[in-house]
């Protein structure tokens, strides 16, 4: 039990002295780029899809 407390203790004191974290700007930017890039994908996915179910209705319909 001693040692799980001593490895809680360590992480926590690490996290607050040792960790650098990241400024506000720098998150606000990361997370406009995640969103843009996500939507990108979204509609990259989207368009495949549109394209491969159009396909199949004409194969269908055709035979």
């Amino acid at each position: 039990m001693e040692k799980l407390k001593n490895y809680v203790l360590d992480s926590i004191e690490e996290i607050r002295t040792r960790v650098t974290w990241p400024k506000f700007n720098e998150l606000q930017n990361s997370a406009i780029l995640v969103l843009v890039a996500s939507l990108i994908f979204a509609i990259v996915i989207g368009l495949i899809d549109f394209g491969f179910n159009n396909a199949l209705h004409w194969f269908y319909r055709e035979f």
